[in-house]
């Protein structure tokens, strides 16, 4: 057998909850999406054993607890080193869909400033409702960069496309205070 060398190791979690009520089933499952972790079997679950997780687990615990249910935490690391390189390539594979789906959502958001400079929406309410999701974007690239130990390939892409989404909404900004400060349209109509 190979020796490894110190290599990343991993709290492993194994969970066993009753089948009824679901809620509970759906409720740890969530918490475990939500911080990144690795589904790797039925209720067996894996994170890099940094403290970006340790909170999001232990809410999973609790709700395990909660759910009269039973968690066990196990430290792996692959027995060799190619075993525990596949095993992060798997985990940021993971990492990397959830940036894709980020820079998907930039798109969006992107494209929905595009449609309200078009259609010259330029309100208060528009404008907070816009500052609220590009504060939701921040957040959502501020947890994904904790949990992405590895560093997947496109992180640095999404970055980017955080920083354009932060400068479209400046711009946005901009001209929808000149639309409200400046003179109206109808102005040049007055006698």
């Amino acid at each position: 057998m190979e020796t490894r060398e110190a290599t990343t190791t991993w709290r492993i979690v194994l969970i066993k909850i009753p089948a009824e009520p679901s809620r509970h089933r759906v409720a740890v499952w969530r918490e475990l999406r939500k911080i990144g972790a690795l589904s790797i079997g039925q209720g067996v679950w894996a994170v890099p054993n940094v403290a970006a997780f340790a909170v999001g687990i232990d809410k999973a615990a609790a709700l395990v607890e909660r759910a009269h249910g039973v968690i066990i935490f196990l430290d792996a690391a692959g027995a060799t080193a190619a075993d525990s390189a596949r095993f992060e390539a798997m985990f940021t594979e993971a990492r990397e869909d959830d940036w894709a789906e980020f820079l998907s959502n930039c798109t969006k958001y992107e494209t929905e400033l595009d449609k309200e400079i078009r259609i010259r929406k330029f309100t208060l309410a528009e404008l907070e409702e816009e500052d609220q999701s590009l504060d939701r974007l921040r957040r959502w690239h501020r947890d994904l960069k904790a949990r992405d130990v590895f560093g997947a390939s496109n992180s640095e892409q999404a970055t980017a496309a955080l920083r354009q989404c932060t400068q479209r909404f400046e711009d946005y900004s901009e001209r929808m205070i000149a639309a409200l400060h400046g003179p109206s349209s109808d102005e040049g109509d007055r006698p």
